[in-house]
C-alpha cells in the first residue's frame, strides 16, 4: 500500500513516516499544501494523510480540490477540536479525522480502517482457502500456523487479497507498493512474488503474461 503524508512539521512528517514504512507501507512526503495536492492528484494513493493547517494552501483546499477528480481515501490530522470544523472537513470529503496530539496505534488503526472500507472490505480478517491475513496484526496464517513473511511481502499480498479475483497490473503493483524514491524497473516485485508463493503455495498468486498478477 502507497501513501502520502502532507504534514509541514518536520519532525512528526518524519516520525509518521519511518513507523509506516515500518509497517510496510510506501511513502511519500509533502511539506504544504501545494505540493501535497500535486502529489495527490498525479499519483494513485491507497490513503492520505492530510494535516488541515499547512503552508501555501491549506488542507481543506487540498481535499476539496481532489475530491474533484478522486476518491483516496483521507485522514485529516488537526489541532482543531471544535466540533463544527470536524464537520466541515467531513462534509469536504474526509473518510476519517484525528486531531492531535494522537496515539500513533490509533492512527495506524484509522489508517487500516478508510483503507479497507474504500476496497469494499469490512472486516479484520481475509479468508483464502486455507490462508487467513490479518489485517489488523498485519500477519498471515496458512491452516492455522503463522507465516513467517517481510512487511513488504505482507503489502503484496494485503493489496492482491483486497482485490481478489481481479488481475491486477505489474505497472499498478509497483505504483502502490513503492514509494517515489524507488527503482521502479528493477525486479523488487518479481522476487517478493517469487517468495510469497514459496511461503504460501505457488498458486497462491497467479500470473498471466502480459495482464498482471491475482489472487483466484
Amino acid at each position: 500500500m502507497r501513501l502520502l503524508i502532507v504534514e509541514d512539521e518536520p519532525d512528526l512528517a518524519r516520525s509518521l513516516a519511518r513507523a509506516l514504512r515500518e509497517d510496510g507501507y510506501a511513502v511519500d512526503v509533502a511539506e504544504d499544501g501545494d505540493e501535497g495536492r500535486f502529489k495527490a492528484l498525479e499519483n494513485d494513493y491507497d490513503a492520505i494523510i492530510l494535516d488541515w493547517m499547512l503552508p501555501v494552501i491549506s488542507g481543506l483546499e487540498v481535499l476539496v480540490d481532489l475530491r474533484k477528480k478522486k476518491r483516496t481515501p483521507v485522514l485529516m490530522l488537526t489541532a482543531r477540536r471544535a466540533v463544527d470544523q470536524r464537520v466541515e472537513g467531513l462534509n469536504a470529503g474526509a473518510d476519517d479525522y484525528l486531531a492531535k496530539p494522537f496515539d500513533l496505534k490509533e492512527l495506524r488503526a484509522r489508517l487500516r480502517a478508510i483503507i479497507r472500507r474504500s476496497a469494499g472490505e469490512a472486516r479484520d480478517q481475509i479468508e483464502i482457502g486455507t490462508v487467513v491475513i490479518d489485517t489488523w496484526g498485519k500477519k498471515i496464517t496458512l491452516a492455522g500456523q503463522t507465516v513467517s513473511i517481510t512487511a513488504r511481502e505482507y503489502a503484496l499480498v494485503e493489496y492482491l487479497a483486497l482485490r481478489r479475483g481481479k488481475m491486477i497490473s505489474r505497472t499498478e503493483l509497483y505504483e502502490h507498493l513503492f514509494d517515489e524514491n524507488e527503482d521502479s524497473l528493477s525486479n523488487l516485485l518479481d522476487v517478493r512474488v517469487s517468495l510469497v508463493r514459496k511461503k504460501l503455495g505457488a498458486d497462491f498468486i497467479v500470473t498471466r503474461r502480459g495482464q498482471g498478477y491475482c489472487i483466484p
